[in-house]
């Protein structure tokens, strides 16, 4: 791979992008700045297409990149530019219009990525093992319901409603206030055993059928408590592409399994990742990527924004939209402007 070798890898990447014809050397001829003939750049095809970076379609003289060609692009010669101040203002300007309750949160933040980019969008919840519930408080919603809302040390806000067996007093609130935070705030979805809701009923004493619901409803809060929410956009924006089209089944099932999914769109470092479907040990389709990058929201958790469509994707335009959305929703989650790059 000498440099005129990479130079016409990077240009072929960079015009199938656009419209996903294969490239032939007259049009490579016109966008590259080489003194060389056209010639001379089909031997360099030719090359590049013996080392396994370009593929040529049987239907046509140009050529496209394959798997390992993308591989390589984007390992080795993507360059990414930066966003504009007008560019990260529009970008602050939607999240200033967004619901801050993290599930929403990542809802709204997938939808206006996926609505600015034409692709579908994945985001999640902040995850940590040991995320808690910081306090309980039920509220009455009926004669024979009430409503038991949970604020989590991520700042986000759960909510289950318990059908009762009788009607609850003013008494019974604030009983069930009082103990169900005392035994399960501050504990850890492993620390929800069977145990601590018979403790609960022993404690409520004669209210017990009247509360047991209650506790059951916030026992199950807080077992749920640290399953990060997933949030995907823009699918319909995959039946615009050939290759995600052709793949749709298989993407709608991808998409479906959320603990899967939020699996995938957390990478293990803070470097933006990119996954294709020709990756050796990838779960997705051929022609298939997904460009994924963590948020830090404090306190120890982390959540995940991906990009999902193509192989042929801008990914050097993509790159720092994404870098931007996800400091922005890490910053939302955790109330914090800090860090801003």
């Amino acid at each position: 791979m000498d440099e005129r070798k990479q130079q016409v890898l990077r240009a072929i990447v960079t015009l199938y992008t656009n419209d996903g014809e294969p490239i032939g050397s007259h049009l490579l001829s016109e966008h590259m700045d080489l003194a060389v003939s056209t010639a001379t750049l089909r031997n360099e095809m030719a090359a590049l297409t013996r080392l396994g970076l370009l593929e040529q379609p049987h239907t046509s003289a140009g050529r496209v990149p394959s798997g390992a060609g993308y591989r390589y692009y984007i390992d080795h010669l993507m360059s990414t530019g930066t966003l504009s101040a007008r560019q990260k203002a529009e970008i602050d300007a939607r999240f200033a219009g967004f619901d801050y309750d993290p599930p929403r949160l990542v809802i709204e933040a997938a939808r206006a990525l996926s609505e600015q980019t034409g692709l579908m969008v994945a985001a999640t919840t902040p995850r940590a093992e040991d995320i808690r519930i910081a306090h309980f408080q039920i509220t009455q919603v009926g004669r024979s319901k009430a409503a038991v809302l949970a604020v989590t040390s991520a700042g986000g806000v759960l909510t289950r409603v318990a059908r009762t067996e009788a009607d609850l007093t003013e008494e019974d609130i604030r009983t069930g206030n009082v103990l169900i935070n005392r035994a399960l705030a501050f504990l850890t979805a492993a620390d929800a055993s069977p145990a601590i809701l018979q403790g609960l009923q022993m404690a409520f004493g004669e209210r017990a059928d009247a509360l047991m619901p209650v506790a059951r409803a916030a026992h199950l809060l807080l077992r749920e408590a640290g399953n990060a929410v997933t949030a995907v956009e823009g699918i319909a924006n995959l039946l615009k592409y050939p290759e995600t089209a052709a793949h749709l089944p298989q993407l709608l099932e991808f998409s479906s399994d959320h603990l899967r999914l939020a699996r995938s769109i957390i990478p293990a470092n803070d470097r933006l990742t990119v996954t294709l479907g020709s990756d050796e040990g990838a779960s997705l389709p051929n022609g298939v990527a997904v460009m994924s990058r963590r948020y830090m929201a404090g306190n120890g958790l982390r959540g995940g924004m991906a990009i999902i469509g193509p192989d042929r994707m801008p990914y050097g335009k993509l790159c720092p939209i994404l870098e931007y959305y996800t400091l922005r929703l890490g910053q939302a989650m955790s109330g914090s402007r800090q860090h801003e790059q």
